[in-house]
């Protein structure tokens, strides 16, 4: 069983946490003692994670959001305004992932280049731009996790423009720790590997094997293998970390 760690008494914010790593964030959280808001592209999606975690005894409620779009993001902070004074930490999650990878950087078209930058790096921007003023008025502590991936730190071929998005998310959390430190504010990100979920079932096996056959610790990586990290980060524990990037790939690279 995974170590309590206790995030009562606070308000998360996880963008795109309807399935997969997103809602093995929010299951998590609510379950060490964090009311989590559930902002979700999917509202199908979004609100029954909301719901199946308040009939497990945790703490949620759905916001609608589509992160690349500045009123949509806007409409969401409002939401979450006319309901809180202030947040706790954001866990910013939503991100393309699927059915993206394969094609080479001469085969990638314009179009699928512009839709994953602006969700998976306009998007955090635009999400912590808006929450900004409620994470000031934690009087916890405010934290920010962003996750990026690992493939920007080893460079994965066929995959260019989500590997350029996610090296962009750490160059941007680099950046926004030492904007937000003032205020007291952290900001850190996770660099998973190949979490099998549904995102990644198109995944080649080739390519999911590369990564368990070349890991210290060679087995898949599922979503519950990220969670305690997010879950650190997101607690009272790291109020002296900031601006880092945590690989989580059981050792097939490091940071």
């Amino acid at each position: 069983m995974m170590q309590q760690i206790n995030l009562s008494g606070r308000t998360i914010v996880i963008t795109g946490a309807g399935r997969g790593l997103g809602e093995a964030f929010a299951r998590a959280a609510a379950a060490n003692g964090a009311h989590v808001i559930v902002a979700e592209l999917d509202e199908t999606t979004g609100a029954a994670t909301a719901e199946s975690i308040k009939q497990e005894g945790g703490s949620a409620e759905f916001v609608p959001v589509d992160v690349s779009d500045p009123c949509s993001v806007e409409a969401m902070a409002l939401a979450i305004t006319a309901r809180h004074t202030a947040i706790d930490g954001l866990l910013n999650n939503a991100a393309i992932a699927t059915g993206i990878g394969g094609k080479t950087f001469e085969e990638i078209d314009i179009e699928t280049w512009d839709r994953v930058m602006a969700v998976n790096v306009r998007g955090p921007w635009l999400v912590t731009r808006a929450l900004a003023p409620l994470l000031r008025n934690s009087s916890a502590g405010g934290r920010v996790v962003n996750l990026a991936s690992d493939t920007a730190l080893w460079g994965a071929p066929r995959l260019l423009h989500y590997v350029a998005s996610k090296g962009a998310v750490i160059s941007m959390t680099r950046s926004l720790s030492r904007e937000l430190g003032v205020d007291g504010i952290t900001v850190n990100a996770l660099a998973p590997g190949l979490v099998r979920v549904e995102a990644t079932d198109y995944v080649p096996q080739e390519r999911k094997d590369f990564y368990v056959n070349n890991a210290a610790i060679q087995r898949p990586q599922v979503p519950q293998d990220t969670v305690g990290a997010a879950l650190f980060l997101l607690s009272d524990l790291s109020g002296f970390i900031s601006g880092q990037v945590l690989p989580i790939n059981g050792g097939f690279i490091s940071a």
